[in-house]
């Protein structure tokens, strides 16, 4: 499960950077990358909300412990 936080992680970086940049200067990174394939943009947006639900409900579900693992606890 680790593995699949740092990749949630990640992706949520990934959102953050571009909402930040958008709020900043009105520029979307993920689309200016991939003006030339909008639906891999769309499908980067799709990862980037599922990676956000994923680690609300793994801090919930585990505590709030996020990368470690419980045998380390």
């Amino acid at each position: 499960m680790i593995i699949a936080n740092y990749i949630a992680l990640i992706l949520l970086l990934i959102g953050g950077i571009n909402w930040g940049l958008v709020g900043l200067f009105r520029f979307n990174l993920i689309d200016w990358m991939f003006r030339w394939c909008p639906i891999i943009a769309r499908i980067i947006y799709v990862l980037v909300l599922l990676a956000t639900v994923y680690l609300i409900v793994s801090v919930c579900l585990d505590g709030g412990i996020l990368l470690t693992t419980k045998a380390g606890v």
